[in-house]
């Protein structure tokens, strides 16, 4: 996950050098008034009422206030509505079987239509035919230092991974036609939550729309690429995918997307979902904004419940260099549209949903086991550490591209680099030990992916760009917490 936003149109991913933040208001740029309610669009709102059939109850109080029900979860008491009304949050929280609600687009679509700037950067494709692979390898594995890395590579020679575990991918959709992802890719279970949280099934929803919205398939592929004798190799290349779409085609990432992805892989039996996003609108989500408490806490449900179903949610960390751990100065939410404010967020603020309880957040290392210059990073706020990219840190392969070479639409392949590409060698390691272990609960699970991963010290003078001056502060010593959580990532160990 990330902190800011990618290059190109996009989408808030953790991919390319992106950046998050969060926390109490110090002031507003460029006030804008909502249009009149009698020609606004409708904005959506998160209503959160009691679980189970209470919830009917909070729906009538929906109503009641003027609001229409859009989508319901009863089994973690969040509703979505929608109402012309801007005042309509304050108003239904007097409601019965209320407990909280708020705006979850920061009533952006009452104001003129914002344009998302968050993807990774696409590096160019390669031709699959330019290398010469070792017997054994893929065509492009040649190119693939991230699985030598975490010893994926010698892995896979005892497990490939069982087709039993199912991983969701939450993002822009998988294509489904890449010859890469075919083989593993579960239609059945693979769905689109942008229309409002509302699953759609149908295969046209789901999938990317065009070459740009190359981002899910790509990650997929670091996951999950079969052993084919085409193109690339995943982490775990014989587990099943499905693809939850969770970002719309402006490339946002709304609370009722993410809660919808989150339930769907709770009810349909993942294993583990990989989440290399951030939610939309802000970068991070303070309780002190009664909005922004009410939609984080619906995330949050929806995490709890997954992790319930045993479940493992993996996060990207985020882009942006940013320390976790400390206050970080938000200057850019919201990023929707409307007045972005300039506040210094601080621990009642929350990236969503990287910083939640029980998720596996992960950060970013180049090919010489160094944080990357963009991953977020800090004491006590990651888990693992996972090959993730970095341009400055040049691997020993035919190309010498340090970024990481995966599957793109259109049955191609390219490289892209963030704590996204972290996320998905992270979330193939979990599938592989789901596989060894198909008794272990998610628990057991995220403490093996701990203790079997690689402790890295802290680098001695981390200076990235050549300045002269540290750009991070590592925290840790020989444990290397600070940046890396429990270490890099080991396919092998889980395997064995």
């Amino acid at each position: 996950m990330s902190r800011t936003r990618m290059s190109g149109r996009a989408a808030r991913i953790a991919g390319s050098v992106l950046a998050l933040a969060l926390l109490v208001p110090t002031g507003i740029v460029g006030a804008a008034e909502p249009a009149p309610a009698a020609t606004a669009a409708p904005a959506h709102f998160v209503v959160l009422g009691p679980t189970g059939d209470g919830l009917r109850q909070t729906e009538d109080s929906v109503r009641a206030a003027g609001g229409t029900v859009v989508q319901s979860w009863p089994q973690i008491g969040v509703v979505i509505a929608t109402s012309t009304d801007p005042g309509f949050a304050a108003a239904v929280r007097t409601q019965p079987a209320v407990e909280q609600a708020g705006a979850s687009r920061n009533l952006a679509e009452q104001l003129p239509p914002a344009q998302s700037t968050r993807l990774e950067t696409l590096e160019g494709e390669l031709n699959v035919n330019a290398l010469a692979a070792r017997p054994g390898q893929e065509p492009l594995e040649p190119e693939q230092w991230d699985l030598r890395q975490i010893r994926s590579d010698k892995a896979n020679a005892i497990s490939q991974g069982s087709k039993d575990v199912v991983v969701g991918v939450l993002d822009y959709g998988i294509d489904p036609q890449h010859p890469d992802l075919r083989p593993n890719l579960d239609v059945s279970k693979s769905v689109s939550c942008v229309n409002e949280g509302v699953p759609d099934t149908r295969q046209e929803a789901w999938r990317p729309q065009n070459t740009e919205q190359a981002h899910g398939t790509h990650v997929a592929g670091s996951i999950a690429a079969a052993r084919n004798g085409v193109g690339v190799a995943g982490v775990a290349p014989n587990v099943t995918l499905a693809s939850v779409r969770v970002i719309d085609d402006d490339g946002f990432i709304y609370p009722e997307y993410a809660v919808c992805g989150f339930i769907w892989a709770a009810e349909h039996g993942f294993d583990v979902t990989n989440n290399s996003y951030f939610v939309d609108p802000w970068y991070l989500w303070c309780d002190s904004d009664p909005d922004q408490r009410a939609a984080a806490e619906a995330v949050r449900r929806a995490v709890a419940y997954a992790a319930s179903r045993d479940v493992v949610t993996v996060v990207s960390a985020g882009n942006s260099n940013w320390d976790l751990s400390r206050p970080i100065r938000d200057t850019n939410s919201p990023n929707n549209g409307g007045p972005t404010q300039d506040r210094l967020t601080d621990h009642e603020c929350h990236i969503l949903p990287g910083e939640l309880p029980g998720v596996v957040s992960v950060s970013a290392v180049g090919v010489q086991a160094v944080k990357s210059y963009y991953s977020n990073y800090g004491l006590g706020s990651i888990t693992v550490t996972a090959p993730g990219g970095d341009a400055r840190q040049i691997p020993p392969t035919p190309s010498q591209n340090g970024r990481v070479l995966s599957s793109v639409p259109g049955g191609g392949w390219g490289w892209m680099q963030g704590t996204s590409m972290a996320g998905p060698h992270a979330a193939g390691v979990v599938a592989l030990l789901r596989s060894t272990h198909p008794t272990w609960s998610a628990q057991q699970v995220v403490g093996a992916l701990t203790n079997q991963a690689d402790t890295l010290p802290c680098p001695a003078n981390y200076d990235p760009d050549g300045d002269g001056k540290p750009d991070a502060v590592c925290a840790g010593g020989p444990n290397g917490a600070g940046f890396y959580g429990a270490g890099l990532v080991d396919a092998l160990d889980a395997v064995k």
